[in-house]
C-alpha cells in the first residue's frame, strides 16, 4: 500500500472502492525501491512512471489518476498527493517483477483497495492528530512514505509470538505491507512544522461474514521514538481504561 504521486490541486472524490470487484483484487504489498533507478525521495518510488500500454497487454486499463484527501508538504500550494491510475500501477509491477501472477484485470480493483486502505490509514492518523489539531487548529500534512513490506515491525513481531501461544485471541499471520509515513504536526501559526513518525502494518481479516467481502485491518501508531510519540501512545491507549474503571462508558 501507500503509492502516491502529487502533481496537481484537485477536490477529492469519495470512496473509490468497486466493492463488486473486491474478490478479485489479492492483498500484496506495493513495490518499492531498488536497483539503481532514479528515486523520488518522497515515496520511494522511480520518478517517471509510464502510462503507455505495455506490449502484449489483453486488458485496456484507465490512465486516470485519483486525487487524494491527503494535504502535501508544507503548505497548501503543493496540493493533494495524487494515487496512480491503474495502468501506471500494472506498469509499475511489471517494472519490479510483481506482476506474475496478478490477472490484469484485478489490477483497478487493487488500485481501488489501495486508495481506501490509505485513505482509512490517514483517517486513522488524523484521530491520533486531534489533541495537536484542536491547538493549534492547523491540520497535520504528509511529508513523505517508505514502504517496508519485508521489516516486520516490533509490535508485528510481538503479535505473531503472542499469536502461537493464543491463537483464538491473537493474530497468527504477519500483515502483508508496512508503511512509514513523516506525517507534518503544526507547531501552530507561523510556527513552522515538526516531523512524526508514523507506522502502518497492514493485515487481511477474515471475510465479512454478512457480504463476504474481503476485509482489512490497518494498525496504525506514531513510532516509538520519541517522548512525545511515546506519551501520545500511553495516553490513546490507557485514557479508554481509566474511563472505564471511573465508571465512563461511550454510548454505542
Amino acid at each position: 500500500m501507500g503509492w502516491f504521486w502529487a502533481e496537481k490541486k484537485e477536490k477529492p472524490s469519495g470512496c473509490p472502492v468497486d466493492h463488486g470487484s473486491f474478490k478479485k483484487a489479492p492483498a500484496a504489498e506495493c513495490p518499492v525501491k531498488g536497483g539503481d533507478e532514479v528515486l523520488n525521495p518522497l515515496n520511494n518510488m522511480p520518478m517517471a512512471i509510464s502510462s503507455e500500454r505495455l506490449p502484449g497487454q489483453k486488458v485496456s486499463l484507465s490512465t486516470e489518476r485519483t486525487i487524494s484527501t491527503i494535504p502535501r508538504g508544507e503548505s497548501d500550494d503543493q496540493g493533494l498527493w495524487e494515487y496512480p491510475s491503474p495502468q501506471q500501477m500494472l506498469n509499475a509491477m511489471v517494472r519490479k517483477g510483481k506482476a506474475k501472477d496478478i490477472p490484469e484485470d484485478a489490477v483497478e480493483s487493487m488500485v481501488d483497495v489501495h486508495n481506501f486502505l490509505n485513505e482509512g490509514a490517514w483517517q486513522q492518523i488524523l484521530d491520533w492528530e486531534d489533541e495537536y489539531t484542536k491547538e493549534t487548529k492547523i491540520e497535520p500534512r504528509l511529508k513523505k512514505f517508505t514502504g517496508r513490506p519485508n521489516d516486520l515491525s516490533p509490535r508485528a513481531q510481538m503479535y505473531l509470538w503472542l499469536g502461537k501461544l493464543f491463537p483464538d485471541t491473537f493474530n497468527t499471520q504477519p500483515p502483508f505491507d508496512r508503511h512509514d509515513w513523516t506525517v507534518l504536526r503544526s507547531m501552530g501559526l507561523n510556527k513552522g512544522f515538526k516531523e512524526v513518525r508514523y507506522v502502518i502494518d497492514y493485515y487481511s481479516a477474515p471475510d465479512d461474514e454478512e457480504t463476504g467481502m474481503p476485509a482489512f485491518m490497518l494498525d496504525t501508531r506514531p513510532a516509538l521514538d520519541s517522548p512525545a510519540s511515546v506519551r501520545d501512545r500511553f495516553v490513546h491507549w490507557s485514557y479508554p481504561l481509566y474511563k472505564r474503571a471511573m465508571g465512563e462508558f461511550d454510548e454505542k
